[in-house]
């Protein structure tokens, strides 16, 4: 059964990880599993500190520079009950976070619902906040599937 966009929506925001898509120059599709968090209508993914990293300026940064265009999947597997399978695509825009708005209340509300959510984004990182900075997507468009209602 297909989800209506509502639905989609729901369920996105009632999960917490997935997998980021972003389009690198050369090599196309980047896909990385991420935690999120939604704020009013925006998907939030932090950059976090707590995670070792060869650089803290992440490629899904420098691909979002490039196009801002990005996919979040999110999916539920049992290999027993094929009945459970579901699955949502949410289609969605970074916000350049070098221009002004209202993202970066976004941003410091998805902080407080991340270290709700995550005891590894209380507590500081080698002297300085576990979290580096918070991506900030519009969500464009979302669909979904589930094998039963």
């Amino acid at each position: 059964m297909n989800f209506s966009s509502e639905q989609a929506l729901d369920r996105l925001a009632s999960n917490e990880h997935g997998v980021l898509a972003t389009l690198h120059p050369t090599r196309g599709v980047d896909l990385v599993p991420v935690v999120y968090t939604v704020v009013d209508g925006h998907v939030c993914v932090p950059v976090d500190r707590v995670k070792p990293k060869a650089s803290e300026r992440l490629q899904r940064e420098r691909n979002l520079e490039l196009d801002p265009a990005a996919t979040l999947l999110i999916e539920h597997w049992d290999r027993t009950d094929w009945s459970a399978l579901w699955w949502v695509r949410a289609q969605l825009r970074w916000i350049d976070h070098s221009q002004p708005g209202s993202w970066v209340e976004v941003a410091n509300r998805a902080v407080e619902q991340l270290a709700d959510r995550f005891a590894q984004y209380r507590e500081p990182h080698h002297n300085e906040p576990p979290l580096a900075r918070i991506l900030v997507f519009d969500i464009e468009a979302a669909a979904g599937w589930a094998a039963q209602s």
